[in-house]
């Protein structure tokens, strides 16, 4: 698969969180998307309580031809997402585990 599809791929599959709304606080999940340079983040913004909330949900990079998941704060994994709308565990990188973990891991070692 080109990576101009996961491009697509990711813009569909993250965009989604953005419409799903927070059970708790006044927090909206934004969306920074740059195909330009390969980079795609969710970032969670608002008010909960008196505590500002400004952190990043998701930050994925297409790095030579793969998907290199950097952070994935989701509840349940953004891989099987990415999975299921299509790409293969072996172009999937779980960046944010240690390279000496990722080979015990069913995805991509780089």
């Amino acid at each position: 698969m080109a990576a101009l599809n996961y491009a697509d791929i990711l813009e569909r599959v993250l965009d989604a969180y953005t419409r799903i709304p927070y059970a708790h606080g006044d927090l909206t999940c934004e969306a920074i998307f740059d195909p330009k340079r390969g980079r795609y983040v969710l970032i969670t913004v608002g008010w909960d309580g008196e505590e500002r909330v400004d952190d990043v949900l998701v930050h994925i990079d297409i790095k030579d031809g793969k998907l290199w998941i950097q952070t994935d704060n989701t509840e349940h994994g953004i891989a099987p997402e990415l999975v299921a709308a299509g790409v293969p565990k072996s172009d999937i990188v779980l960046a944010f585990q240690a390279p000496e973990v990722r080979q015990h891991t069913e995805y991509a070692v780089a």
